[in-house]
């Protein structure tokens, strides 16, 4: 396996956008977030145990899971969302493991909202790349992109490792409260600062 660049940030950080500049500069990316989506469409291999676990009415028309009602049920639910996790989580790793070994290249990138909660996708990186910004931003940015109110985006965060742990335990940081322009310049930075340095750069089993 290449050496792999683990990509994480806050909700409303940016981690789509800048997983988006790297794969603009022919970096491979697996992203978490994109495997999850795949499984819980239509015909996705997470539908059927989730239907047998929750019942028809988290599953969409289409066949696919239906997001806000899975969010309901287990939001404030921990059984709930343990049970969810226990489907989804275990496809989601192997998947990302089978897609990593796929790509050639000098470095990946693999995108993980909660890499520093999970221990096995942190064994699984060489470094760690955290895309940071405000919380006033971050709270502007859900509420524009999902609508979702103030109140819920909050809690959203609550839930989620406090931003100083994250900057504390991350190897490299990206502030991204500024444009997409900024956001560029500095992924392009930090892909020279990788290609100069891939050699050098431990190679995960």
């Amino acid at each position: 396996m290449i050496p792999v660049i683990g990509l994480t940030g806050g909700i409303g950080s940016g981690k789509s956008a800048a997983a988006a500049c790297f794969a603009d500069l022919g970096v491979p990316v697996v992203d978490t977030d994109v495997i999850a989506h795949r499984l819980t469409a239509p015909g996705g291999e997470a539908i059927a145990p989730i239907r047998e676990a929750f019942g028809n009415e988290v599953i969409e028309p289409s066949g696919a899971m239906n997001r806000a009602a899975m969010r309901a049920r287990v939001f404030g639910h921990p059984s709930e969302r343990t049970r969810l996790e226990g489907i989804l989580h275990p496809m989601i790793y192997l998947h990302s493991v089978a897609e990593l070994a796929a790509q050639s290249g000098q470095y990946a990138i693999l995108v993980v909202p909660l890499l520093f909660e999970n221990q096995r996708y942190r064994d699984l990186v060489s470094r760690t790349l955290l895309i940071d910004c405000s919380e006033s931003v971050q709270i502007e940015r859900v509420r524009t992109r999902s609508g979702l109110s103030e109140e819920s985006v909050r809690a959203i965060m609550a839930a989620q490792m406090p931003r100083a742990s994250r900057k504390s335990l991350a190897d490299d940081i990206i502030d991204n409260n500024g444009s997409l322009d900024d956001l560029r310049l500095q992924v392009d930075a930090k892909h020279r600062y990788y290609l100069a340095n891939a050699d050098k750069v431990p190679v995960k089993p």
